[in-house]
């Protein structure tokens, strides 16, 4: 199909901030900003794929115009995490002077939580230094990774998961632009698999295109190895009955034929426990239970033996609430 060759995360971002879905409160604190024509240091902290770096491009396209590029540099921290990086790469970029007649330029630092401290420490230094001609922008998963100085420096915006209406939008203008029909089912669907995350909201939907340009639901879910809502309602089900062997029958057809993987099947029981109608105190059980199995699994256990045992401590806790 015409347009799979290019990666459609890419391919539509949004370039401004009017085209940007989701977090409308902080794209018109965002705006303001541009309509006065002055910027303080900014630190954008949210989960992944939720508009952060989104939002500082299109932010320096509309600042600048023309010679955004001139007067704006990305750097990812993740790639070099020292005091080396600040020293060089940062100080240099910020002071020298902007160009194309604009009265300062914008340095968007992404991943910035993954900075040492004493690079943080440096970077501190350098935003104080040259405040007159370098604007930072600072992007994270985790402002508490962030140290006090320089937070306090900064205007802080917290990105939210893009909730399914956002996340919908975007789906459907993908889709219609790629010409490809989706059913309502598959956008619900892309949106239950997403989580608030619109590169895998884009991820899922370019995944099904590539096999056919008139998407459903079923297809979503095969294409992205997840478990349909239902299934997990099911497997909860027969485990709030205490049938085990029921229950380890659908946790291997889950595991094997499917071929989903444990850390998420383990994802999606949480998530389906949050509004499973069910006795509170059996809940808080299963809660705890996943939070051991996933610990247990992250640190190395055999993933099969934890998933069946999970449900073992499922149907167990059911049977001593009955």
């Amino acid at each position: 199909m015409e347009g799979n060759s290019t990666i459609w995360i890419e391919k539509y971002r949004p370039q401004t901030l009017e085209d940007m879905v989701g977090q409308e409160e902080i794209v018109e604190r965002l705006r303001s900003y541009v309509r006065s024509g002055s910027l303080p240091h900014l630190l954008f902290t949210g989960p992944a794929g939720v508009g952060k770096t989104t939002a500082a491009v299109a932010l320096a396209r509309e600042f600048f115009g023309e010679t955004w590029q001139m007067n704006f540099r990305e750097l990812n921290a993740s790639d070099e995490r020292g005091i080396d990086v600040v020293r060089n790469q940062i100080k240099q970029f910020a002071r020298t002077s902007p160009l194309g007649g604009a009265t300062f330029k914008v340095l968007f630092l992404d991943e910035a939580d993954a900075l040492t401290p004493d690079a943080q420490a440096a970077l501190r230094r350098t935003m104080e230094n040259y405040a007159q001609t370098c604007r930072f922008i600072l992007s994270c998963n985790y402002s508490s990774k962030i140290i006090d100085p320089i937070q306090s420096r900064c205007a802080i915006y917290r990105f939210k998961g893009l909730d399914e209406a956002a996340v919908a939008e975007q789906v459907r203008r993908v889709a219609a632009a790629e010409e490809i029909s989706l059913t309502d089912d598959a956008v619900h669907a892309i949106a239950y698999i997403a989580e608030g995350d619109m590169r895998k909201a884009l991820n899922a939907l370019q995944g099904a295109a590539i096999l056919s340009d008139r998407i459903d639901a079923r297809m979503i879910y095969e294409t992205t190895s997840t478990a349909k809502p239902e299934e997990i309602a099911d497997l909860l089900g027969l485990c709030t009955k205490g049938d085990f062997t029921g229950a380890q029958g659908a946790l291997r057809h889950l595991l094997r034929n499917r071929g989903i993987a444990p850390g998420e099947l383990i994802n999606q029981c949480f998530r389906a426990l949050t509004s499973y109608q069910m006795d509170t105190a059996l809940k808080v059980a299963y809660i705890d239970h996943i939070g051991e199995a996933d610990f247990r699994i992250s640190e190395g256990a055999d993933a099969e033996i934890q998933m069946d045992a999970l449900i073992a401590l499922f149907v167990l806790s059911a049977q001593k609430q009955a």
